[in-house]
C-alpha cells in the first residue's frame, strides 16, 4: 500500500530536476523507502514494529539490491528470508502440500490446519456437513444432494437420521443415538421404560425425543413415579397420605400440646414443617418476643413545636405591642390609651395561646 501511495510522488520543493539527477531517482531512493515504512504499522501494533525493526537490514537489501530480481516482496521476505510463511495450500517447516493438494485444499469444503504458515498439521478441518480425510464426503446427518468433478453439495438429513439417502424421514440408513431403525424410519427409544435411564433416588424420568430428562420429585415424596404429590412412593417427613396424595401435616393444630411454648409465641404452619413466630404486635429481641413499641421520647418544651405560621403571629404580636407602647407614651399615661394597650396585648396573647392552654398550664406546673 505504501508503494502504491508513493508511486507518482517526487522529492518536492526546490529544483526537482536537479535533485533527481544528483540524488538518484525518487522511485528508488531511501527517501521513498522511509515514507513507505512510516505507514506500514499501526501506531499501537507493537508486534509489527518489532518485526519491522528486526527485518530492517532485509528490507534495505531488497529495496536497493533485490527488488528487480524478486518483485514479490512478501515471498522474498516472509517466505525465503524469514521463513515465517508458506505459499497458499502448503503448511509446516518445509511448506508441504495440504491434504487434498495445494490447488484446492480439503476439496474446497474445509480448511487446512496451518495453511500458509510454518505451523500446523496439514490435516483438513471440514465445514459443517462434510467429512472424510479430504472433506470430499458428506458427514453424519447429511446426504449427497449434488456432485460434479470439482464440487460437492451436502444437505441435511431428517433430524433422527445418522445417515440417509434423502431428506425424508423414510430415507434413513442409520439412526442417531436415542433412536432405533425400523423400516427405514427412526423411532424414538423410550429410555424411561427401559434400564437405559439413570436418575438419582429422589428423581423421576421424563422421555424426550432421542433422549430423556431426570426431574426432581415433589418435596412431599421420598421417591416418586412422576410429578406432583400424588405420584409419591412414600410420604416425606411432615406429610401424611390421604388416598394417593401426600398432604402437608398442620403441626400447629394437630399436636396435642402447644409446639411453641415461648412467651408471646405463636405457631405458623409451613410446607412440611412449622415455625414459631412472635405474636402480632411483638418482635423478637435477644431470643425473646417483646412488645413492639418505640422507645420513650423525652417530653417536649413549650416552644418545641412552634410552626412557621405561629412565628408570623408572634412577630405580629411584637410589632403590635411596640405600636401600642409608643401610643401610650405619646398619650403621657392617659388611661384611655393605657387601657387600649393592655387590651391589645391581652387579645394577641389570648389568640396565640388559645390552642395551647393545656401545654401552658402543664409547663407552668412543671416549671418550664
Amino acid at each position: 500500500q505504501g508503494l502504491e501511495r508513493t508511486e507518482h510522488e517526487g522529492f518536492g520543493g526546490g529544483n526537482t530536476a536537479w535533485e533527481e539527477e544528483k540524488l538518484s531517482k525518487y522511485q528508488h531512493s531511501e527517501t521513498r523507502l522511509l515514507e513507505v515504512l512510516e505507514g506500514v504499522c499501526a501506531p499501537s501494533d507493537f508486534t509489527c514494529h518489532q518485526l519491522l525493526e528486526r527485518s530492517e537490514e532485509h528490507v534495505e537489501q531488497w529495496w536497493f539490491h533485490e527488488r528487480q530480481q524478486h518483485p514479490d516482496f512478501f515471498q522474498w521476505l516472509c517466505m525465503d528470508r524469514l521463513a515465517l510463511c508458506c505459499p497458499p495450500g502448503t503448511y509446516g517447516p518445509d511448506c508441504r502440500p495440504c491434504a487434498g493438494g495445494p490447488r484446492q485444499p480439503c476439496s474446497g469444503n474445509g480448511r487446512c490446519d496451518g495453511d500458509g504458515t510454518r505451523r500446523g498439521t496439514g490435516l483438513c478441518v471440514c465445514s459443517p456437513g462434510y467429512g472424510g480425510p479430504f472433506c470430499a464426503e458428506c458427514g453424519d446427518g447429511y446426504y449427497e444432494a449434488s456432485r460434479n468433478k470439482s464440487h460437492l453439495v451436502c444437505a441435511e438429513c431428517y433430524r433422527a437420521c445418522g445417515r440417509c439417502t434423502g431428506p425424508e424421514d423414510s430415507s434413513c440408513l442409520r439412526c442417531k443415538r436415542g433412536w432405533v431403525l425400523h423400516e427405514h424410519r427412526c423411532i424414538d427409544i423410550d429410555e424411561c421404560g427401559t434400564e437405559m435411564a439413570h436418575c438419582r433416588a429422589n428423581q423421576f424420568c421424563v422421555n424426550t425425543e432421542g433422549s430423556y430428562e431426570c426431574r426432581d420429585c415433589s418435596t412431599a415424596c421420598i421417591g416418586c413415579m412422576g410429578a406432583g404429590p400424588a405420584r409419591c412412593k412414600k410420604c416425606n417427613k411432615g406429610y401424611w397420605r390421604d388416598g394417593a396424595k401426600c398432604l402437608d401435616v398442620d403441626e400447629c393444630t394437630s399436636a396435642e400440646e402447644p409446639v411453641c411454648t415461648g412467651v408471646q409465641e405463636v405457631c405458623e404452619n409451613t410446607e412440611g414443617s412449622y415455625r414459631c413466630v412472635c405474636a402480632r404486635g411483638h418482635v423478637r429481641r435477644d431470643g425473646q418476643c417483646v412488645e413492639d413499641k418505640p422507645p420513650d421520647a423525652p417530653e417536649k418544651g413549650f416552644f418545641d413545636d412552634v410552626t412557621d405560621d405561629e412565628v408570623v403571629v408572634l412577630q405580629q404580636m411584637f410589632f403590635g405591642v411596640m405600636i401600642c407602647a409608643l401610643a401610650t407614651l405619646a398619650a403621657k399615661g392617659d388611661m384611655v390609651f393605657t387601657a387600649i394597650f393592655i387590651g391589645a396585648v391581652a387579645a394577641m396573647a389570648g389568640y396565640w395561646l388559645s390552642d395551647r392552654s393545656d401545654r401552658v398550664l402543664d409547663g407552668f406546673m412543671k416549671g418550664r
